[in-house]
């Protein structure tokens, strides 16, 4: 008999990869979610999936048709992650570095939306400049990246690379803690 899977101790053990020691609020999903077109979503890619808090509301919303790959590094999550066994779900424990290759590898040459729990702010700075720089390049035109922070830290780099007239701001109070939702729109008719 397997051993019941524990957020908040996986999350002590892990504070310096995990990034929270409390899964992601029902609100907190419905705000990242929010403005994605679920109907003509081909590709969804989840980054820092976790226990798979916002990975459940996102297969509730995908078509049939769509498919949902989710990046998780930490042994438990991942594993945690393959018990939700859905035949629209592919769980990687590979870096979100790697985005591209791995797209590409099971035949999708962008994705649609890309939606981010990476607890940016404790990731070594060249690895989370990686991980946004592959995500920008893996999203097709006005494909949408949503990333989630427990500060405003990542708030300028997000302008940088979606340019500021692409990045807007959101607050979700109803989190512990409360956190802020970066909505990123790719946009390649500005120079990037």
């Amino acid at each position: 008999m397997g051993k019941k899977f524990n957020f908040f101790k996986e999350a002590i053990a892990t504070a310096k990869t995990s990034g929270t020691l409390v899964p992601s609020s029902r609100f907190l999903a419905e705000k990242m979610l929010k403005g994605i077109n679920f109907s003509d979503a081909n590709l969804i890619v989840e980054l820092g999936a976790g226990n798979g808090a916002i990975t459940k509301h996102i297969l509730q919303k995908i078509q049939p048709n769509s498919h949902l790959i989710c990046f998780e590094i930490n042994e438990l999550f991942y594993n945690e992650l393959l018990k939700i066994n859905h035949p629209q779900l592919t769980v990687l424990k590979v870096s979100a570095e790697n985005i591209i290759e791995e797209i590409n590898n099971r035949g999708f040459t962008s994705v649609d939306h890309i939606v981010s729990s990476l607890p940016l702010s404790i990731i070594p700075k060249e690895v989370s400049k990686k991980i946004l720089k592959a995500s920008y390049s893996a999203l097709k035109n006005k494909g949408t990246f949503s990333q989630f922070q427990y500060s405003l830290d990542y708030f300028k780099k997000m302008k940088k690379i979606f340019k500021k007239e692409n990045v807007t701001l959101h607050f979700q109070p109803l989190n512990m803690p409360p956190a802020f939702v970066y909505k990123c729109t790719k946009n390649s008719t500005i120079s990037s």
